[in-house]
């Protein structure tokens, strides 16, 4: 299916209404506080906004880690609130892709194997180890298919953690500060990747970032403030304006 320039692409995301509150010192602190959204198909997408914001929650949340205090979250058409944990942690593996800032590499397996983790769960060894090495050349690291963590780059190591983010093949690909551990110069190659991935798999992309480079190169920023969707300030990172989403085949 190729991505329309329209806004018509199917919903990928949709927030409704989420709350997120955690107990602190006896009293409900409101980390989230009645955001809604839908982000479509194919869609590049930063959430921006200040340490303490709640972008991170969000992001937890999108990725079923985390669950809302109220509030729907509908991934692909399935509504993942309420879910079994058995239904969503195959949602997690089948749908969804998810890069954390720090990498968390296991650091006595290779980069292989690292990659090959997501698909132990239902997948025959042969074919995990086909699809890993598949997805580390992707990420162009087909040359380091048996190096372990200690062995490789900062930037290496991101790359490592998004082919095991798309091992699966999922259809949202989720970042947490990918370039925040990154010198400039990588942060970019890792953006040049992640629209590569975008074109050539059709992932949708949803980067949680304090970064300008991320948000410039977005198609769409939300912006939040104290829990709540906001507009940006001057002061704030220069948003783009909306860009055609990239067009891509959706797997």
């Amino acid at each position: 299916m190729q991505p329309n320039h329209n806004g018509t692409n199917p919903l990928a995301v949709e927030a409704i209404n989420v709350t997120r509150s955690l107990p602190v010192a006896g009293e409900e602190i409101a980390i989230l506080n009645g955001i809604s959204f839908k982000i479509r198909q194919g869609e590049f997408v930063a959430l921006t906004g200040p340490s303490g914001s709640g972008k991170s929650t969000l992001l937890g949340i999108l990725a079923g880690i985390d669950s809302p205090s109220s509030g729907r979250i509908i991934v692909a058409g399935t509504d993942i609130t309420r879910l079994p944990e058995r239904a969503l942690a195959r949602i997690r593996n089948e749908k969804i892709g998810i890069v954390f800032q720090s990498f968390n590499l296991i650091a006595t397996l290779t980069a292989q194997e690292n990659v090959e983790v997501p698909l132990y769960v239902s997948r025959e060894p042969g074919y995990a180890r086909a699809r890993a090495r598949e997805a580390l050349e992707t990420v162009g690291l087909g040359d380091r298919l048996y190096h372990r963590p200690h062995q490789l780059s900062g930037g290496q190591q991101q790359r490592v953690a998004i082919a095991r983010a798309i091992v699966t093949q999922p259809t949202l690909l989720l970042a947490d500060e990918p370039t925040g551990n990154l010198d400039s110069k990588t942060g970019v190659q890792m953006l040049d990747l992640f629209n590569r991935l975008r074109a050539e798999l059709g992932v949708t992309l949803i980067v949680a970032t304090h970064d300008p480079a991320v948000a410039e190169r977005a198609d769409r920023v939300l912006h939040i403030v104290d829990g709540q969707l906001a507009q940006p300030t001057a002061e704030a990172v220069v948003f783009p304006v909306r860009r055609p989403v990239v067009a891509g085949v959706v797997r």
